[in-house]
């Protein structure tokens, strides 16, 4: 074990070592903490990947990682001066006392009143909050003098902490809404869901009747009622959270600017939403033209599936575009562009 933690810290200084040692503890206990829900509730079963995506993601940038760290080390090393880089302490300080007391508090509340939301986002927002706070406290001094920066974007402690927003957030997307949060955003996304589907129907000249959340459609067997409820697991919080965790991975590896990566994630967002109305719209014309009845769980399924399948399709399609970049290159004496698409992988 000595001759391991030596070979360790020949790349990576103790005290950040011991950093990453202790947010992987934070991060363990949080996935334990929310496997209860990954486990009994289906619209947060893709949170078994997050683990595995989190444990990819830092093995993908750990040669950027040492590279940061490096920088950190290094003499003239770049620091924030004046008050941002008094900002920067005083925030790192009190976001690690904060995220100490919330991680805390959340794990006494589930030892003693057993699972609960609010316990489980206590947990991992703290968590959070924690490794990241810790890391840039625990950053290498470099050996020399430092050289100051104008902007916080330029510290080296912030850009290598910056390698670990996607590792240390994504949990909080994993980690169920609190009943209150996810009661309201679903009553919204219902409400919505039913009136763009009955303006389609509306549009197309098809008879449908909207109370509330009920499409009342004609009737397909005689003395039968046809009706089709806009239920809650209709509204697409299921589609909402999986692909916004989709979203925020893909950013995380193969894009390399904040503003690409937060474009990316808010189209998985309007994904989520156009493709959980199609889904809605499909649904319905389907008891339009065979009844209620007709509308097993196997077509809810298949349609809820398909709108996974395409989102995260649509955002690999996206890739290309947020990675093009324009090479001017002289050629008969004229600048042509030459367009080429590249991975990034920058900080998440």
């Amino acid at each position: 074990m000595t001759e391991l933690w030596k070979k360790w810290t020949a790349v990576v200084p103790a005290p950040f070592l011991t950093a990453l040692l202790l947010g992987a503890s934070y991060l363990g206990f949080v996935a334990w903490e929310q496997s209860h829900w990954w486990l009994t509730l289906s619209d947060y079963s893709f949170g078994w990947l997050v683990p595995l995506f989190v444990v990819f993601v830092v093995h993908d940038r750990w040669p950027k990682i040492t590279a940061a760290i490096g920088a950190c080390a290094a003499p003239g090393s770049p620091r924030a001066g004046g008050w941002k880089g008094a900002l920067a302490r005083t925030a790192a300080t009190g976001a690690l006392v904060g995220g100490g007391l919330l991680f805390f508090i959340g794990a006494a509340s589930r030892a003693g009143a057993g699972s609960a939301p609010a316990h489980t986002l206590a947990v991992s927002l703290g968590a959070s909050v924690l490794l990241l706070s810790t890391l840039f406290v625990s950053a290498p001094e470099p050996d020399g003098p430092t050289s100051v920066v104008g902007r916080l974007a330029g510290d080296a402690r912030v850009r290598l902490v910056a390698l670990f927003v996607f590792p240390a957030l994504v949990w909080l997307v994993s980690a169920p809404l609190v009943s209150v949060v996810q009661q309201k955003l679903s009553l919204l996304l219902l409400g919505w869901v039913t009136r763009a589907v009955f303006f389609v129907f509306d549009v197309l000249g098809l008879a449908v009747q909207r109370d509330g959340n009920v499409l009342t459609l004609p009737e397909v067997l005689p003395g039968q009622q046809n009706q089709v409820g806009v239920a809650e697991a209709c509204s697409g919080i299921r589609s909402f959270t999986a692909c916004l965790f989709a979203g925020s991975f893909l950013a995380a590896v193969f894009l390399d600017r904040m503003w690409k990566k937060i474009a990316l994630v808010a189209s998985a967002v309007i994904f989520a939403f156009g493709m959980n109305i199609l889904r809605a719209l499909f649904l319905t014309a389907w008891a339009y033209n065979y009844g209620e009845h007709s509308m097993e769980e196997k077509v809810h399924d298949i349609a809820g599936f398909a709108v996974l399948g395409l989102t995260v399709v649509g955002l690999l399609c996206l890739l290309p575009i947020f990675n093009l970049k324009l090479s001017f290159r002289q050629h008969d004496g004229r600048k042509t562009p030459t367009p080429f698409p590249t991975r990034g992988g920058g900080p998440a």
